[in-house]
């Protein structure tokens, strides 16, 4: 039996598509030589595919139709390089919005409404990149008509986003921002509410600087009417 050969990218092959080493093992390019787990991670192939696929993007390529071959084409790396760090292209792709998007907020993970309003003001932000990049809102309109890549995105990405909403909400609660006897995750709704419907369900609505402040100012502030030596309620000229 032919003994297999591995290849710069870890690909395993009996018909190797370039000769063998007689003094050793294959050489690896720099920065691509170990696995995904456990062992340290090429950069340098990992930037080369994640620009491979916003290249492949704004070309005009479909989601539907870029492969993990075309992908490592594109790149210049094999596709045993791909697998290694992800598990397939629902996984990739996600990496990729985390790439376009703006990053993550970094909140303190001990205040209550600041942190409250550090999230939200990052809503803001997205809506208002998925608004100016042609690229977002297209992968993010194409995104929505596979299953399993809206699935992956929601576990890794939404998911965690409004466990930590939530546990602003309840650290607002526990240091008596907010009152203590209303349910925790419809407060939480109710905060998360109005800045999702600006920045998905009303695209042409305005997402000015000073919303998050607003949304939070108003739920605190109540909805009811002020008593009349109060005059106007404070945000009766924003609609």
């Amino acid at each position: 039996m032919q003994a297999q050969a591995s290849d710069r990218d870890g690909r395993v092959s009996g018909e190797p598509d370039r000769p063998a080493h007689d003094g050793g093992p294959a050489p690896h390019p720099v920065g691509e030589q170990e696995p995904r787990r456990g062992r340290p991670r090429s950069a340098a192939a990992e930037r080369a595919i994640l620009d491979a696929v916003v290249e492949l993007l704004e070309a005009g390529e479909p989601l539907a139709g870029l492969s993990i071959e075309r992908i490592a084409r594109t790149a210049g790396v094999g596709k045993a390089t791909i697998y290694r760090r992800w598990t397939g292209k629902e996984e990739l792709f996600v990496d990729v919005l985390r790439e376009i998007e703006p990053p993550e907020p970094e909140v303190s993970g001990t205040g209550g409404l600041g942190d409250l309003r550090v999230l939200l003001e990052s809503m803001r932000t997205r809506g208002l990149a998925q608004r100016s990049s042609v690229l977002l809102h297209n992968v993010f309109a194409q995104m929505k008509s596979h299953p399993k890549l809206w699935a992956e995105y929601h576990r890794t990405v939404i998911a965690p986003r409004r466990a930590a909403m939530l546990a602003a909400v309840a650290r607002a609660v526990e240091t008596g921002e907010l009152r203590g006897d209303a349910d925790v995750e419809l407060m939480d709704d109710l905060f998360l509410g109005p800045m999702l419907v600006r920045t998905i369900h009303r695209p042409d609505a305005p997402l000015p600087e000073d919303l998050a402040d607003r949304i939070i100012r108003l739920l605190i502030q109540g909805l009811g009417p002020r008593p009349a030596a109060s005059g106007r309620g404070e945000d009766a000229g924003h609609r």
